[in-house]
């Protein structure tokens, strides 16, 4: 099939705009708890009334400070509570948010604050402030700068006492579903990030047909979510503005390595992710289990919980088949759901592939991780697979309202009302993106005879072999990158007689490794390079992700970094995409090495 699209779910409402939804929870659920945040180690719920007057209090402070319909402001700071009310406030305000990764570079802060002419900036931490601070004669246009480890809001609010009610919904009317609400930049793989104008419509569009669709999950009064995604990236600013147009209860997480501690706490009934999250709770799992002598078990249960969930697609599960997984879900699967929450039953991952086997394991397990995709510019998600009939190792069917067309060469294209509008201040880099109505993602992919997309690669990743081979990289890096000990992987080969890998190993799991496998604890990564241990590990990985692809495509050698890829080493996005240009010129040698053994 070469198109494919659904009717929508929702319609955008005429003059509306993000800054609308506050209100009406406000007004329609004023007493029903929308966000909780912690306050001295317990959460604690804010009603829809509270957190309207905390995001209006905050509002008039902007305005007081002289910030217009239009201006934008930036928000550099971890993933917290008073970033969602710096988002709705800035939108009552009728201004325009600029988000910063809180662990962008002075370079990469000019370049955003100055191309988006920020007029002012909110900061979370004292070093970020000072990242600003030494940036001021390069802003000329930036005027104002809060920090909200030095108390913003509250700042804020008091600046703006005077500021009357009527003054902000004066503000907060100026916007419509076609103005600009956010500019996020792209994480910038090669060149200059583009500043992605993403609307009111766009995100009205998206969120109101994706929780249209995904009703059972957007409960008010019922449903929860975690968020510990960056805000900073788009796929978190859609989990909390999905969860305020629900409206279900929104907690966040700034620190990544509370999360486990926060599920338990916190207990959402809905989990937003990544693949590496539901990848290392699996591997945690298993090498616990390994480490308890129940590595075998754990093995046995995984793949009946496998068996079980493909059983489901041809016609449903046998007797024995049931009573074994029974057996299992009291042993193994209850104790996987409890580490997530204990009352979750699904949860949405973007921004890679989870891979086939590991959505079996989830749904097999009773966690149904609902496969999305999406790019800034789409406004995330512009297709996922629907609660009721999600087809595991998909990304599922076209968001409600919108359209995917499959190019000649195979590029996937895009239409409908939550794609962006354009590049700040880069008429060029528009015009080459949006195609007679459509939008060039850059993605390879297909659908099938019921619309569900499966994307297949990057058309600019892709690597021809000496011998003529296409070769989409992401297939294999995927699949191998799933194994607990590897941390990352780049599959190389480009004018190459055959397919080989750089990997990294995982930081988190080495140490376990090196305890399962009766290593000596202090061994560096360096030492143990070339151990046989660790050769027929890696080796293992590499085989399961050659399963994936034909003999020609297959890796078939390897190279192990004593280093790690990262966003600090310039290696990794701040949303964990590889730099491929950065890693082929810091290991040009190594990959060269590859080719002379």
């Amino acid at each position: 099939m070469l198109e494919f699209s659904l009717p929508a779910r929702y319609q955008v409402p005429s003059g509306g705009n993000l800054s609308d939804l506050v209100h009406q929870n406000a007004e329609q659920h004023s007493d029903v708890a929308v966000l909780s945040r912690k306050l001295d180690g317990q959460w604690v719920d804010l009603t829809a009334s509270q957190f309207l007057a905390e995001v209006r209090g905050t509002a008039k402070g902007l305005i007081a400070a002289g910030v217009a319909p239009g201006d934008r402001v930036g928000v550099m700071s971890r993933t917290r509570y008073e970033w969602t009310v710096l988002d709705f406030a800035i939108w009552c305000a009728g201004a325009i948010t600029v988000p910063v990764y809180e662990t962008s570079s002075a370079e990469q802060v000019a370049w955003i604050l100055g191309d988006s002419g920020a007029v002012a900036v909110v900061t979370e931490t004292d070093t970020h402030a000072a990242v600003v601070a030494g940036l001021r004669d390069r802003l000329p246009e930036l005027a104002h700068t809060w920090q909200i480890e030095r108390g913003a809001l509250a700042e804020l609010a008091t600046a703006g006492a005077k500021v009357t009610d009527s003054t902000v919904t004066e503000r907060r009317s100026v916007p419509t579903a076609d103005s600009i609400a956010t500019i996020v930049y792209t994480s910038g793989t090669t060149g200059r990030p583009k500043g992605c104008q993403l609307t009111h419509g766009n995100f009205l569009a998206e969120l109101g047909n994706v929780t249209a669709r995904l009703e059972p999950l957007f409960r008010t009064g019922h449903s929860s979510v975690l968020l510990f995604l960056p805000l900073a990236h788009v796929l978190g600013r859609i989990a909390e503005i999905a969860a305020v147009i629900a409206p279900i209860k929104l907690g966040h997480v700034s620190e990544i390595k509370d999360v486990t501690a926060e599920l338990a706490s916190f207990r959402p009934t809905l989990i937003l992710g990544v693949p590496r999250v539901f990848e290392k709770v699996y591997n945690t799992a298993r090498a616990k289990a390994q480490a308890d002598g129940k590595g075998k078990i754990f093995d046995k249960a995984a793949d009946t919980a496998i068996a079980y969930s493909r059983a489901l697609d041809h016609g449903g599960p046998g007797l024995g088949l049931r009573i074994k997984h029974a057996v299992f879900d009291k042993l193994v699967y209850s104790k996987l759901r409890a580490a997530l929450g204990g009352r979750a039953t699904h949860a949405i991952s973007g921004g890679a592939p989870l891979g086939e086997r590991l959505g079996h394991f989830y749904r097999g397990i009773g966690f149904t991780v609902l496969e999305g995709y999406g790019l800034t510019e789409t406004c995330a998600a512009t297709a996922f697979n629907p609660h009721d009939r999600p087809k595991i190792g998909t990304v599922g069917q076209p968001l409600p309202g919108s359209a995917v067309r499959i190019a000649e060469d195979g590029e996937v294209l895009l239409q409908g009302p939550q794609i962006f509008t354009g590049y700040w201040n880069n008429p060029a880099a528009t015009a080459d993106a949006l195609r007679d109505g459509w939008f060039a993602t850059g993605d390879l992919g297909s659908l099938d005879a019921d619309g569900y997309l499966t994307i297949t690669g990057r058309k600019k990743e892709i690597l021809v072999t000496a011998g003529g081979k296409n070769v989409a990289p992401a297939v294999i890096e995927d699949r191998i990158r799933a194994h607990a000990l590897i941390g990352e992987v780049m599959v190389v080969g480009d004018r190459k007689p055959f397919i080989a890998c750089l990997v990294t190993i995982d930081e988190d799991f080495f140490p376990k490794w090196k305890e399962l496998t009766g290593k000596p604890a202090d061994a560096t990564l360096a030492e143990l390079r070339e151990d046989p241990d660790l050769l027929t590990a890696v080796q293992a990985a590499i085989d399961e992700g050659n399963q994936a692809v034909s003999h020609a495509e297959a890796v078939k050698k390897f190279h192990i970094l004593d280093t790690v890829f990262s966003e600090e080493s310039g290696h990794l996005t701040p949303s964990l995409k590889l730099k491929r240009n950065v890693v082929m010129k810091d290991f040009a040698a190594e990959v060269e090495g590859l080719y002379r053994r």
